[in-house]
């Protein structure tokens, strides 16, 4: 027996099942998963102390390489350089590449995750 997700409730169905010979709209329910995944991995991105300073540190002075951030922030170069890459991940951040060096800013929806964990403050 399979079960579907269907307006927060599970509902059962196959052989003999509650609804048996009705489909469930499955590509609704994939929509939904890969909505809440993609929230998942934003919400993950900042879901750190560090990832919440790397942030308002670049709202408060944009384009700093991890260098910079490390050294800002008292944390180790590696520390630093792994929290970036999960606020890149998450989409929070943003690389430029200028010649070897790689600069960070803020990415689009940062603005608003600040002005969110100000809120909950």
């Amino acid at each position: 027996m399979t079960f579907f997700r269907m307006s927060s409730s599970l509902t059962a169905f196959g052989s003999g099942g509650l609804l048996a010979g009705m489909r469930p709209k499955v590509s609704v329910v994939r929509r939904e998963g890969a909505r809440t995944k993609r929230l998942e991995r934003i919400v993950k991105g900042f879901a750190n102390h560090r990832r919440i300073e790397i942030l308002q540190l670049l709202s408060a002075q944009p384009n700093l390489c991890v260098g910079d951030i490390s050294e800002k922030l008292q944390i180790e170069l590696r520390t630093a350089s792994e929290h970036v890459r999960r606020l890149v991940l998450a989409g929070l951040v943003v690389k430029r590449y200028k010649g070897r060096e790689v600069r960070l800013s803020l990415g689009d929806r940062s603005p608003r995750i600040l002005a969110f964990l100000d809120r909950l403050d």
